[in-house]
């Protein structure tokens, strides 16, 4: 069983068990830079992602927010799987891609003007959610503007984190299914993923009863970016 692997699953099972975000966000670009190429960082982290979306979707459910949940799905979805097709037929090496991605990310804390850039962009919601769709296709980060989205609203804790783990939870199911109607071969067994995923659940159970009502989310924004920043400057460096 690989031990780095299993080191990440613990380290973003627990953020996503915090903020309904970071699986994919956190660890599509460590597993890159740990030397696994996109689509086994997919067969990895999707089950993970998928499992803890669901527990917290579960105990939640009746929080979302239908209206973004919809737009993902009308326009978001359809693409995700056009350009997961692609990705993977081509086997394009998304490191540089998604290292600025991250910066972006990352800046967008920091600067206001990106800040208010994004909140326009907001405003043209089929724009935004087919951006959403391609970007989460080719890199599996569009969770970056999914989450942009969701917080950007005045919504209740509960609210912002089941809606996040409601999309995320179907956008991996898509993907998921993708993958396995293409055919895509894996070089990870089955059995190690099948326990990255019960590792992913025992770390939500436990952060669910001890972090999530201590951290303040205004601490962990800017550790946040400060961690996309350095991840994307890393993916950037390795793919150059």
């Amino acid at each position: 069983m690989p031990i780095d692997i299993l080191l990440t699953i613990i380290a973003v099972s627990v953020v996503q068990s915090i903020f309904g975000v970071g699986t994919l966000l956190f660890g599509t670009p460590i597993l890159l830079l740990l030397g696994y190429d996109f689509v086994n960082s997919l067969g990895v982290l999707l089950p993970v992602s998928l499992a803890i979306s669901t527990l917290q979707l579960l105990k939640h459910h009746e929080e979302i927010d239908m209206t973004s949940y919809k737009n993902l799905l009308i326009y978001s979805l359809p693409l995700v799987v056009i350009f997961l097709v692609l990705v993977t037929m081509v086997k394009t090496k998304m490191g540089l891609a998604i290292g600025c991605l991250l910066i972006l990310v990352a800046l967008k804390s920091f600067s206001p003007r990106i800040e208010r850039g994004l909140l326009w962009v907001l405003g043209y919601q089929r724009i935004y959610f087919m951006v959403l769709g391609v970007i989460h296709g080719i890199s599996n980060l569009g969770g970056s503007l999914l989450t942009a989205a969701i917080y950007a609203k005045d919504y209740s804790k509960n609210t912002a984190r089941v809606t996040g783990a409601a999309s995320y939870a179907t956008l991996a199911l898509v993907q998921l299914i993708t993958l396995l109607v293409i055919g895509t071969e894996f070089s990870i067994s089955y059995a190690d993923k099948a326990f990255f995923v019960q590792i992913g659940i025992v770390m939500f159970l436990i952060t669910e009863e001890i972090l999530y009502e201590q951290i303040a989310s205004e601490i962990y924004s800017k550790l946040f970016a400060v961690f996309l920043f350095i991840s994307g400057v890393m993916l950037i460096i390795k793919s150059l």
